[in-house]
């Protein structure tokens, strides 16, 4: 298109010239124009840098984007320093180092442009800017659709960010932009990114979607407001804060994350109301760090596509939900660590798979007037140091109302279970609790069930139609005072052991005795109401179904099926021992080119495609009515930490899955701690619960040999061999089982049971990473993550990792990723002194940033 003419009609204090002029060439047209001078464009290219340094008018075709171009060679395309007005121009610009329209001052009107450039951003505002942007189009592959920086500001509407190549919308340097009804999509690195201390966003109807990256990121004491807006759709996190960041989302809707939906840390502050997160793959809202908090109001959080908790607070963080929803997740709220804190009131947890609070590591959750159905637990307080309680909270339809163990010691207020499969309420292990004017109906199991002698209180609670007993004391401890049941007497001639301090009770007609001990042996009047319960064994064991004669008060129960399946009270989920990972769906050829694309790991690559093989020629050979080769799935993996033997359990599980030899291949990881309960008969239980979770995968049992010590005295692990190895045998189809250590440890593991060999007939061993190796998961993680290896970066970490010190504690693989982490942590404190880095400089890593060598101990230690 050739360069056309541009009309200049004067106006303003410049109608004592002429009224109107023609010119060849836009820069002639503005240094003729003046304050209110109209600047009308014919259709053409014009190849020029444009400064408006007065308020004028410039304008194309009404109508007519595209048919007017200001595309010059270099530099900006267009620069505003004035309240002008320019609508209905295409601007282009091919500076990588320059936007192509940059606006430096004023309150300029923007109206109808359409910026498609390769530039360093579509456009940019800066300082004093305060421009008034309409229903303009910016596509930049190649950098930043709209900055705002250095204090400028402005207003956006009806906006359309597309196919940026970096951040779709940039504010740092005390940029304070104001966004309405715009859309950003396809944008790689973040659709809104806002960064640094003063720097503020207000979004208003906006949509953010189709990301390579994060869709909103706010950063360094930076602060923002969406309302009424949508994130979804992206590659990571929906939503992140980092260091100090403050953020208020209002009426937003964040769904289709394949990562955490809302991730916030460092002292960050997230205030929600009236927003949905659902359809998200890790945590729906993830709050870490001392000092970062979250206050949620009328929120709803479901839907999860993950196998992580929907809310996880940790590491000292604090939440409040009020009037919420969380359903349909796996589990509903984790709280870990000593300092973190949750509050919930009036809030609703349905639907939940596992487990819908749990609270560890000294955490504390707090619960009021809230209600919690269709779950595996209603609440688990899992540990010495957690604490807080519920109160005037129903708990309904459940595997378990509320655990209590080791050491735990919440305050449990007038709340209600119904329904429940196993227990009411749980105590073992060593819990506490008091439970004070409580209630629960309808237990299919016990009411109170109360074991290990644990020092719980109750007061004033009562049970009502507990099939096999209201209130369960296996041993002394507790102490009830003014309890009460409506158990009925069992049939006439039935004797059931109540498991109380080895007293018995024998049913007659017309009479109600309440299990006593031995010495204090007391009858009780006949009548209908149960008898109150005083002291640590009353009542215990009453109820047993009719007809059934047998030892009540166990230290646990037969697997039940309910809404989440077969979890009894100790079987559900914890926080580190089970590790589920989902990988459904793909073919046998793409999981194999998963394994190839690992590093290193020729040797296992070669015995897993083998296996692979032999199962694959087998299931043809029965399909052609041939016999096929017995093939034992069951496998042991030998190496140092770090080599990626839980990577490849994980892969070979999908392979099975994709082969139809699993029915889901999913993982379940394990160690010692999760299969070796701390009272006999618990490690059976616990062996079993974890063999059920893995049916249709794989059970992975990492640092196997510790269920065997060298020294194993009165040693339970024992036991979890016996129990796993008969398991295997009855269940050969169901699960395959891996385990895995270091080399010599599992050599003598293989010995302890003459059943163990003969199950695991083939070991693959996992050698440790070569230099070169470890440089070349330091690059995929750098790829990954978008920074480059500058110029002898390469070379200085091959000496790097050729001088780290090898000991029996290097973390191989994690090693390489400490490594990488700890360079994007030194390159981050030097750019952040430059005043205006460069691409370059925000992703280029040189040898400086490598540990100091004083640290190569440190980064040898495992994770």
């Amino acid at each position: 298109m050739a360069q056309g003419t541009v009309q200049v009609t004067h106006g303003g204090a410049s109608r004592w010239r002429r009224r109107s002029g023609e010119y060849p060439t836009l820069t002639a047209a503005l240094a003729a124009a003046g304050d209110g001078d109209v600047l009308s464009i014919a259709p053409g290219t014009y190849r020029e840098n444009l400064v408006l340094r007065h308020a004028v008018t410039l304008r194309g075709p009404e109508g007519s984007v595209g048919s007017v171009r200001i595309a010059p060679v270099d530099g900006v395309a267009l620069t505003v320093c004035a309240s002008a007005v320019v609508q209905d121009l295409h601007l282009e610009g091919q500076d990588r180092a320059a936007p192509a329209l940059l606006v430096e001052d004023g309150a300029p009107e923007l109206t109808d442009l359409r910026v498609s450039t390769r530039s360093a951003a579509g456009i940019e505002v800066r300082g004093g800017a305060r421009p008034v942007v309409r229903r303009c189009t910016v596509e930049n592959p190649a950098g930043v659709g709209i900055a705002v920086l250095d204090g400028g500001g402005g207003v956006f509407e009806e906006c359309e960010v597309v196919a940026s190549g970096q951040t779709g919308v940039s504010v740092r340097g005390g940029g304070h932009p104001r966004l309405e009804r715009c859309r950003i999509h396809h944008a790689t690195g973040a659709g809104i990114a806002v960064t640094g201390e003063g720097s503020g966003l207000e979004a208003l109807g906006c949509e953010v979607y189709e990301i390579k990256g994060t869709g909103v990121q706010i950063a360094a004491r930076a602060a923002a407001r969406l309302t009424d807006c949508a994130v979804h759709r992206t590659t990571s996190d929906g939503v992140t804060l980092d260091t100090d960041a403050v953020l208020a989302l209002a009426g937003c809707d964040i769904h289709d994350i394949p990562e955490n939906a809302v991730d916030l840390r460092s002292r960050s502050v997230l205030t929600l109301s009236r927003t949905t997160v659902r359809r998200f793959g890790r945590n729906g809202l993830s709050v870490w760090d001392p000092g970062t908090r979250v206050n949620a109001e009328s929120c709803e959080i479901h839907d999860s596509t993950g196998d992580y908790p929907a809310v996880w607070i940790s590491d000292g963080a604090t939440a409040s939900l009020d009037s919420c929803r969380i359903h349909d997740v796996p589990d509903a709220l984790f709280v870990l660590d000593r300092g973190s804190a949750a509050t919930v009131v009036d809030s609703d947890l349905t639907q939940v798979a596992r487990t819908a609070v749990s609270v560890s590591d000294g955490a504390t959750a707090t619960l009021a007037d809230c209600r919690i159905r269709e779950a595996a637990t209603g609440a688990w307080f899992r540990d010495h140091g957690s604490g807080g309680g519920l109160t005037d909270c129903t708990v309904d339809t459940v595997q378990t109302g509320v655990i209590v163990t080791k050491g735990a010691d919440p305050v449990v207020e007038r709340c209600v279970v119904g329904s429940a499969v196993e227990a009411g309420f749980y105590v073992s292990a060593g819990g506490r609790g008091s439970f004070t004017d409580c209630r629960v109906t309808g237990s299919i199991g016990f009411g109170f069930h109360v074991i290990d002698g644990c020092r719980t209180a109750l007061t004033g609670c009562r049970t009502e139609r507990c099939a096999r007993g209201g209130y369960e004391f296996a041993e002394d401890g507790p102490v009830a005072l003014e309890c009460t049941s409506d158990e009925l007497p069992q049939r006439p001639g039935v004797l059931g052991t109540a498991g109380v301090g080895g007293g018995a009770v024998a049913a007659v007609p017309g009479e109600v005795r309440a299990p006593v001990r031995d010495s204090d042996r007391v009858p009780g009047p006949a009548r209908e109401s149960a008898p109150e319960v005083s002291g640590p064994w009353a009542a215990a064991g009453m109820g047993a179904a009719a007809g059934v004669t047998g030892t009540a008060g166990a230290a646990g129960s037969a697997d039940v099926t309910g809404p989440a399946g077969p979890v009894g009270p100790a079987g559900a989920a914890g926080v580190g021992g089970e590790r589920a990972q989902a990988g459904l769906g793909r073919g046998s050829a793409e999981v194999l080119g998963q394994l190839d694309a690992l590093v290193g790991l020729d040797s296992v690559k070669r015995e897993v495609r083998a296996l692979t093989d032999m199962i694959e020629v087998g299931r043809r050979r029965q399909q052609a009515g041939l016999k096929a080769a017995s093939v034992r799935r069951h496998l042991v993996f030998t190496g140092s930490p770090g080599t990626g033997k839980t990577t490849v359990a994980r892969l070979y599980g999908e392979i099975l899955a994709s082969l139809g030899v699993l029915d889901r291949g999913h993982l379940v990881e394990v160690s010692r701690v999760d299969l070796v309960g701390e009272h006999i008969g618990s490690t059976a239980i616990r062996t079993q619960e974890a063999f059920e979770r893995a049916r249709g995968g794989v059970l992975f049992i990492d640092e196997a040999y510790a269920l065997a010590p060298e020294d194993s005295g009165r040693d339970f692990g024992r036991e979890a061999i016996d129990t796993l190895v008969k398991l295997m045998e009855d269940h050969r189809d169901a699960v395959v089982v891996i385990v895995a250590g270091y080399t010599a440890e599992m050599e003598r593991f293989l010995t302890v049971n003459p059943g163990v060999a003969s199950r695991f007939s083939r070991t693959i061993t996992f050698r440790d990473y070569g230099p070169e190796e470890l440089l070349r998961i330091v690059e995929q993680q750098a790829e990954e993550h978008e920074y480059r290896l500058g110029g002898g970066t390469p070379e200085a970490l091959l000496e790097y990792f050729t001088e780290l010190p090898k000991g029996p504690a290097f973390g191989n693989g994690r090693t390489a990723r400490q490594t990488f982490e700890s360079m994007v942590e030194r390159h981050a404190g030097r750019v952040a002194q430059l005043s205006e880095p460069s691409t370059d400089e925000l992703t280029l890593l040189f040898p400086e940033d490598l540990p100091e060598r004083s640290g190569l101990a440190g980064l040898s230690a495992p994770c």
